[in-house]
């Protein structure tokens, strides 16, 4: 009996304990940071930055792609056996510089013959010409017959007629031969070459390309629900992956017809000398610029998300200081580092930029200035 007395009564005293420090924790919980129940903990310096209006564009980024103005695929008009590469691909080269050359000796040896039988027909041409001189004389003086004279004249004209023959087929044979080597056709840049020394190839070979670098332009396609907004002269922002502004131009050219295969409305636009760094075929972002409106813009780094929904954090001013609300918000295409917001903020409110990630719902907090000098910004009096 006594020991059953005993353990009744350290039962009773377990579940007091426990029941105590389960409504302790609950209390926990629930409650408020100390600060904003009048209690002692110590507001946490934060920077903040007042939301303003100003002007902020209203853009879209598609995909681009950088072509040449100038660009050449070069194929060969002859067959051969490649022999000697010029240069490597990256190399400048100038207009009619030698790329490549292909086995001529099968063509050397047809120009000469060609120029063997012209020397033939150059002396069939000499010997008429002296003999239609001589014939002339003979006739004048009434040595020869008419008859004479005419078959001499004749045999003149056909060895005229076949030097003429042969002098065009050297001319012909010579600009073939010029054909086995390969020259660039303007100032450009060598792309890849896919060929070797030793291969054999033909008019259906690609030796390789040149692209003028000088003259880039952006070809960009523009959704059909754009329509009625692109047109020439709209501002564009050219983008690397990381959103850097790599060069800036406008549309100078709108097409008047859709892309039935892409649905899309292509528009080019210039790429200016100064980017240095574009190349021909390079695919990258265009931000078209539609127009501008007011709006509120905050930094990237004062945006915390989750479960896909954006947040801020904002110090609103109590009796005793501020206190740190979380409040959602819709943004806008980013503009550098910083966002639009559609939605969420009013002009005035004090936006913290630090220390987003170590505050939570009615944290007690410190506004500095937005210069930095440490001085704490006061709360509005109380109404």
């Amino acid at each position: 009996m006594l020991f059953s007395a005993r353990f009744r009564t350290a039962v009773r005293v377990v579940t007091v304990l426990t029941g105590c420090a389960l409504v302790s924790l609950t209390g926990c919980k629930n409650d408020p940071p100390a600060a904003a129940a009048g209690g002692g903990m110590q507001a946490m310096p934060v920077a903040v930055e007042i939301a303003s209006l100003s002007s902020v564009p209203n853009a879209d980024t598609y995909v681009a792609t950088i072509k040449s103005l100038r660009s050449a695929v070069l194929q060969p008009q002859v067959e051969g056996n490649l022999t000697k590469i010029f240069v490597k691909s990256g190399d400048m080269v100038r207009a009619g510089q030698v790329l490549m050359q292909i086995d001529p000796l099968k063509q050397v040896a047809t120009v000469q013959a060609q120029q063997g039988s012209e020397q033939q027909q150059k002396a069939a041409f000499d010997y008429n010409q002296a003999d239609l001189q001589r014939q002339e004389q003979l006739f004048k003086a009434g040595i020869i017959s008419r008859q004479a004279y005419d078959q001499a004249l004749q045999s003149f004209q056909n060895s005229k007629a076949a030097l003429e023959a042969a002098s065009a087929q050297v001319r012909t044979q010579r600009e073939q031969l010029a054909y086995y080597q390969i020259r660039a056709p303007f100032a450009g840049i060598v792309g890849d070459i896919p060929v070797h020394i030793g291969d054999y190839i033909s008019s259906q070979t690609t030796l390789t390309t040149v692209d003028e670098n000088k003259g880039l332009e952006a070809y960009i396609y523009v959704p059909t629900d754009r329509a009625a907004q692109v047109k020439t002269g709209l501002p564009v922002d050219l983008l690397d992956a990381n959103g850097t502004v790599l060069a800036h131009s406008s549309l100078y050219f709108v097409s008047p017809q859709v892309d039935n295969s892409l649905q899309g409305i292509l528009a080019k636009a210039p790429i200016p000398k100064s980017a240095v760094m574009l190349r021909n075929g390079q695919i990258l972002n265009a931000r078209i610029t539609w127009n501008s409106a007011p709006a509120i813009t905050i930094p990237v780094l004062a945006v915390t998300r989750i479960g896909g929904q954006s947040f801020v954090y904002v110090a609103k001013p109590q009796a005793n200081g501020f206190l740190a609300h979380q409040t959602a918000i819709s943004l806008g295409e980013p503009v550098g580092n910083r966002y639009p917001v559609r939605s969420g903020l009013n002009d005035g409110d004090r936006v913290i930029t630090s220390g987003t990630q170590l505050l939570q719902e009615g944290f007690p907090v410190m506004p500095m200035t937005p210069q930095g000098g440490g001085a704490p910004q006061k709360p509005a009096p109380a109404h």
